[in-house]
């Protein structure tokens, strides 16, 4: 975020409404995941990653970044993440090791945002690799969930879908050592007298 950019307070904002809207369609996606409709659960996966990059330009355009917009972002990020990942390893579409590498990221993470708070230190802004491995893995869930269809697209969606899977576990964890390595830079810096 450039730091000229102001943060409002203001919670009825439109990248807010699409935030909320994208946790909304969460246990949506799931419901549809589980009843077996996955051309639905594709077409949802999609609106979901499509909104997740629209809230972020419309709130720096319209000048509505908000603290609000700044949680509910990435909460509702996680939250499709997480969900998209059990519900695929449920049904053998995506491999267990995936959803643990990527669960233990969040978990370490969140350790982190908690010793910072503990510490008086607001959560770290996000990083552009942290939002390329977002964006690789809201990618990838469709196209692997679609390689399941037995043609030659499926094929191609299963090849591309894990190149966006690995690539976005790497950039994932990548960003998680940047966060981690700001962190300790901030815990270790000398306190200033009041």
């Amino acid at each position: 975020m450039p730091e000229d950019e102001i943060v409002s307070s203001r919670v009825w904002t439109i990248p807010n409404a699409i935030s909320l809207v994208r946790l909304l369609l969460v246990p949506v996606f799931a419901v549809l995941l589980a009843r077996g409709s996955d051309g639905w659960a594709i077409l949802v996966l999609a609106v979901s990653g499509a909104s997740d990059w629209l809230d972020g330009v419309l709130a720096r355009r319209l000048g509505q970044v908000s603290r609000l917009g700044q949680l509910l972002d990435p909460a509702a990020d996680r939250l499709f993440i997480i969900v998209t990942l059990v519900a695929l390893a449920w049904r053998d579409v995506v491999p267990w090791w995936l959803l643990i590498v990527l669960v233990l990221r969040d978990v370490v993470l969140g350790i982190m945002l908690l010793v910072l708070g503990r510490a008086g230190y607001a959560p770290l802004p996000v990083h552009l690799a942290g939002k390329a491995g977002t964006f690789a893995l809201l990618y990838a869930f469709p196209l692997l969930l679609l390689a399941e269809v037995d043609s030659s697209v499926g094929v191609v969606a299963g090849v591309v879908g894990w190149a966006f899977a690995l690539w976005g576990v790497a950039l994932y964890w990548f960003a998680g050592a940047l966060y981690l390595a700001q962190a300790a830079r901030l815990l270790r810096a000398p306190v200033e007298p009041a």
